[in-house]
């Protein structure tokens, strides 16, 4: 396995920096779908409330991607939402989803307590939603857990459609 040495003389292997360099492009493509998510709910007539939503008042203080309100009617108050943006991005979309299982039963249960009239959702872009939410074990967990998800268009930056 051969080494490079930095410019501060310290050796890194290959599979170091090729795991580093992984690890950045997923942050950034992290922070552009963060974005992105951001921007299709703004484009949907939301307002964005959170960014990030914290549960400080929890422990542990889990931390949503999104809160966002929407006004409904004068009577009805707004809708509130909190958002868990996913770009699916690492190579097993199994671990994935068992890792956004069980972020969202997590949150569901803080906000239960913290805030019982926001809705928890997943955002999840349509192509993944397309090739990956079709399979019948993923719909099984979604369908027995209640997941709530939107699907947006990552190119439209606008939301497609909303699963409740």
């Amino acid at each position: 396995m051969k080494n490079r040495e930095n410019r501060e003389g310290l050796l890194f292997s290959r599979k170091t920096l090729n795991f580093v360099l992984r690890k950045v492009k997923w942050n950034m493509a992290k922070d552009l779908i963060h974005d992105i998510v951001r921007e299709s709910l703004e484009k949907d007539g939301w307002t964005i409330t959170h960014d990030p939503y914290r549960m400080e008042n929890y422990d542990p203080a889990w931390e949503i991607d999104l809160g966002a309100e929407k006004l409904i009617a004068a009577e009805r108050g707004a809708d509130k939402v909190a958002v868990e943006a996913k770009s699916f991005l690492e190579l097993s979309f199994g671990n994935e989803f068992h890792k956004i299982l069980g972020q969202y039963l997590n949150y569901l249960s803080a906000l239960k307590r913290l805030e019982p009239d926001r809705k928890l959702y997943i955002a999840v872009p349509t192509d993944v939603y397309a090739k990956d939410f079709q399979r019948q074990g993923i719909l099984n967990s979604v369908n027995d857990y209640n997941v709530k998800i939107f699907i947006f268009d990552k190119l439209k930056k606008e939301i497609v459609k909303w699963l409740i």
